[in-house]
């Protein structure tokens, strides 16, 4: 399967790398040139605009935004919109506050997009062990998405689930993290048995 992928820092990078082990091919985009070579050398697809990128994609597109969030995101949203056919879907795999995604949500898909959001968790592990996803949206693009979400996760069973309608990924997600760094004040014994569960979601 293809997937657009924007945003090719080290978790987007680590991310193509694992879909492309997979089986997959990602056809990425960054403004930084170095990541873009990189993930051409790797056997992937690096491209220098988002116009190229949506022209390489087949069929049906995927497009995953891996920015910060806020003002980026909507930037990047705006700028693919016009690119695209209907029933192509957007996914936000960043740290988005909730009710912006909500919101978002709404928007694209009132346009006749999809739109899913993907709280990803799994850091400079997940390139081996796999990625933690909670995943709000439309159950059939979710479905759609499943060959995708299946590559990422530690298996294709384990790992990720869809939790709901749009922007519930980005809330399970943000519950998350409130727990996470309530972990990470605890003693460093406990933070190290922390990371090896972690790892193995």
């Amino acid at each position: 399967m293809q997937l657009g992928l924007i945003g090719l820092g080290k978790m987007g990078g680590n991310m193509a790398e694992r879909l492309r082990l997979g089986g997959h091919q990602v056809v990425g985009f960054d403004f930084n040139t170095d990541a873009v070579k990189r993930l051409t050398a790797s056997g992937n697809v690096g491209v220098s605009a988002l116009e190229d990128m949506v022209k390489r994609l087949e069929g049906r597109r995927a497009i995953w935004i891996m920015v910060p969030q806020g003002a980026p995101v909507d930037e990047t949203i705006a700028k693919l919109e016009p690119l695209l056919n209907k029933g192509d879907i957007l996914i936000d795999g960043g740290n988005s506050y909730y009710k912006d995604t909500m919101r978002r949500h709404k928007e694209v898909t009132e346009k006749g997009f999809e739109f899913v959001d993907v709280g990803t968790s799994g850091g400079v592990w997940g390139l081996k062990e796999g990625y933690s996803m909670m995943i709000g949206g439309s159950k059939e693009a979710v479905e759609y998405l499943r060959p995708i979400f299946e590559t990422l996760a530690p298996g294709k069973d384990k790992g990720w689930g869809r939790v709901g309608p749009g922007g519930s990924g980005h809330f399970v997600k943000m519950v998350h993290n409130g727990i996470e760094y309530g972990i990470c004040r605890l003693t460093p014994k406990a933070l190290l048995c922390w990371r090896r569960k972690k790892s193995s979601i």
